[in-house]
């Protein structure tokens, strides 16, 4: 039975995670899960899988979610906070971390399962676009395995096996291109409900307005650069609507392969989980022919600026890329509030790059400072832009 803890448990990787765990038998033993504030969630977790730790973001709701327990007669004990996450992350007799946070508080209890030995099954992007370099490093240093669980590493991982790494010709990520690859709309007019519409995936708010403005696909294509130990110039973005082509890898032979499947994050999940086996899912089985036709398309720079962003801060290192991925958090949060407009999130995250001097280093805590720094930045200029916004709509109004 393999012993694992979740960041993340009420996240969408983190729920079909543990659905997955629920339909087999007696295979895992789930030991923590790490919510946010999504308690009556975390209530139907512990009941279901009597978790020996548990942490939430915040106190108060850590006392409550405690004496629940104790009504239950349930032994699980109840964290909070940033040191909450790091016990769940490193809780003895655990031999797998399934990190599926969001954002850049996934950095501290990523490195600290690292640190404690245990092999990562990582579905945080942020964390590697942030410090990718130091945590592979020391991942190395600790003979820790890190698994992608997003579906695109995890075809590349597959793709790649066992392959000598200096016979890799490029990598091609795939991306839905989300609502608006096609799209004549002006962003300025695209609304919160739009870009949550996602046409393919169903995913937490953060990642689908990432993928609305294909930020995602730039983290993405840093992450792979990082995961894989390839240059940037050797990776490229292609949209694929269909979403059955999750990514290719081209060789120096001219060999392209590719890993298919039905659109369903249950198959990546599993595979890290299981890794290095492979299980029988129960999901859709792929049926090409009635898929009919899978399109490719190079994407818009222009349009999805993000993207552009994405590559250019990626081109210049260092602590520039915490900056971009932190202002990019914040600015997505407030158009997530109603605070600014769609087509603001890159104009935002282009104006904190700019204010930034870029510091080259190996040292941790000059990410986390850049970070710190980019998000009071981000901050600073969302509430700027958005109260401009609020006086353009009254000014509207009294005509």
């Amino acid at each position: 039975m393999k012993k694992i803890s979740i960041l993340g448990s009420t996240g969408s990787i983190g729920t079909q995670a543990l659905d997955l765990i629920a339909k087999t038998k007696n295979e895992f033993k789930v030991l923590g899960l790490a919510a946010g504030s999504n308690i009556e969630l975390i209530k139907k977790q512990i009941s279901q899988f009597k978790p020996l730790f548990v942490s939430v973001f915040e106190k108060e709701n850590a006392d409550k979610l405690q004496k629940w327990c104790i009504s239950k007669k349930y032994k699980t004990k109840i964290l909070f906070g940033k040191d909450g996450l790091i016990k769940i992350a490193t809780i003895k007799g655990a031999e797998m971390v399934l990190s599926a946070v969001v954002g850049a508080v996934g950095l501290a209890p990523l490195l600290a399962a690292i640190d404690s030995g245990k092999n990562v099954a990582l579905a945080n992007k942020e964390s590697l676009v942030m410090a990718g370099s130091l945590i592979m490093k020391r991942a190395k240093e600790k003979n820790v395995a890190i698994l992608p669980v997003d579906s695109e590493h995890s075809a590349i991982f597959q793709c790649i096996g066992k392959e000598n790494k200096k016979s890799i010709k490029r990598i091609l990520i795939t991306a839905s291109g989300g609502p608006f690859y096609k799209s004549n709309k002006n962003f300025a007019d695209i609304t919160v409900e739009d870009a949550l519409a996602h046409p393919t995936w169903k995913m937490g708010k953060k990642i689908t307005i990432d993928s609305a403005t294909l930020m995602n696909k730039g983290l993405e294509a840093i992450e792979a650069s990082v995961l894989f130990d390839v240059p940037m110039e050797k990776i490229d973005v292609l949209i694929h609507p269909q979403s059955i082509v999750h990514s290719m890898v081209e060789f120096t032979d001219g060999c392209v392969m590719a890993q298919l499947s039905n659109p369903d994050m249950t198959l990546p999940i599993q595979y890290a989980l299981y890794y290095p086996d492979r299980k029988d899912c129960y999901i859709k089985r792929l049926d090409l022919a009635q898929a009919a036709k899978l399109e490719f398309f190079n994407p818009d720079f222009k349009k999805f600026k993000c993207l552009d962003i994405a590559y250019r801060c990626a081109k210049i290192g260092g602590t520039m890329l915490a900056v971009m991925s932190a202002a990019n958090e914040v600015a997505v949060r407030y158009f997530l509030n109603g605070k600014i407009k769609f087509n603001m999130i890159p104009e935002i995250v282009e104006k904190v790059i700019k204010r930034h001097k870029v510091v080259k280093t190996k040292n941790i805590n000059k990410f986390i400072e850049a970070d710190k720094w980019a998000r009071e930045i981000a901050e600073s200029i969302s509430q700027e832009i958005g109260r401009s916004e609020a006086q353009k709509v009254r000014g509207e109004e009294q005509r």
